[in-house]
C-alpha cells in the first residue's frame, strides 16, 4: 500500500566489503521502516542497475515506506563472488544511512543468487526473484524468510524445477517463513510483468515487516 510519503533520491558511491568502488541510487521516504538493497541481473547479459524489473522494485519500495539502494556490481565479473561482497558492502552503506532499521534484500536472477548466498545477520529477510535455483549445483537454504517469484515460462529455473527445492526449504527442521509464488504468463524476462512484480515483492515485505 502507497504511504504517498515524499522520496529523496540522490546518487551514492561506497565501498564493497573488500575496496572496489560501487555506484548506486539511494531513495528514501520521509518515514522509513526498513531498507533494502536491491541486486540487478547478470552483468555479462546487459544486467544493470537500470534493468526494467530492478528499476520497478526501487520505485516501489519508498511508496510502501522502505528505503532501497540499487547499485551496478563491480566492473570486472567475479563469478558471483565479488558481487556478493558488493551486495554487502551495500548493506553496510544502507545501515549507516538508517541505523536500527530492519534491512533486507531482493535480487532478480543473477542479483538473486547473490543474495541468496549472502551471510550476513543484518539481513532480515529476502525476496527472491526469478532465481536460476536449477543451473546451481550447490543451493544454499536461506537463513530468513525468503519470497521466491518464479515466472510460469522461464527458462532457466520453471517452477517444475524450483518448487521441490523451496518446498525442501519450508520443511526443513528449523521453521522459516518461506513463501513460492508463480508469475503467470511470464517468462525469464518479465517483460510486461516489472510493475506486478514490484508490487507483490512490496505487498510481501510490509507483510512481514509488519509481522
Amino acid at each position: 500500500m502507497s504511504r504517498s510519503a515524499p522520496v529523496i533520491t540522490r546518487l551514492v558511491e561506497f565501498e564493497s566489503a573488500d575496496g572496489a568502488a560501487i555506484v548506486g541510487d539511494l531513495a528514501i521516504p520521509e518515514t522509513p521502516i526498513a531498507g533494502a538493497i536491491v541486486c540487478h541481473p547478470h552483468p555479462l547479459y546487459g544486467g544493470d542497475r537500470f534493468n526494467n524489473v530492478v528499476s520497478a522494485v526501487f520505485s516501489a519500495l519508498p511508496e510502501a515506506g522502505i528505503a532501497a539502494l540499487r547499485f551496478d556490481f563491480r566492473s570486472n565479473f567475479d563469478r558471483g563472488v565479488g558481487e556478493r561482497l558488493d551486495a554487502l558492502g551495500a548493506l553496510c552503506e544502507l545501515g549507516v544511512e538508517l541505523p536500527d532499521l530492519p534491512l533486507v534484500v531482493v535480487g532478480y536472477s543473477f542479483g538473486a543468487m547473490v543474495a541468496l548466498g549472502l551471510d550476513d545477520s543484518t539481513v532480515s529477510a529476502m525476496a527472491l526473484i526469478a532465481p536460476p535455483l536449477a543451473m546451481a549445483t550447490d543451493v544454499r537454504r536461506p537463513g530468513v524468510a525468503t519470497l521466491v517469484l518464479t515466472p510460469r515460462h522461464d527458462q532457466f529455473s520453471p517452477p517444475a524445477a524450483s518448487e521441490p527445492i523451496v518446498a525442501a526449504w519450508a520443511d526443513a527442521a528449523t521453521p522459516l517463513a518461506i513463501e513460492h509464488q508463480v508469475i503467470k504468463s511470464a517468462d525469464h524476462s518479465l517483460v510486461g510483468h516489472a510493475a506486478a512484480v514490484a508490487d507483490g515483492v512490496t505487498n510481501w515485505l510490509t507483510r512481514h515487516l509488519a509481522g
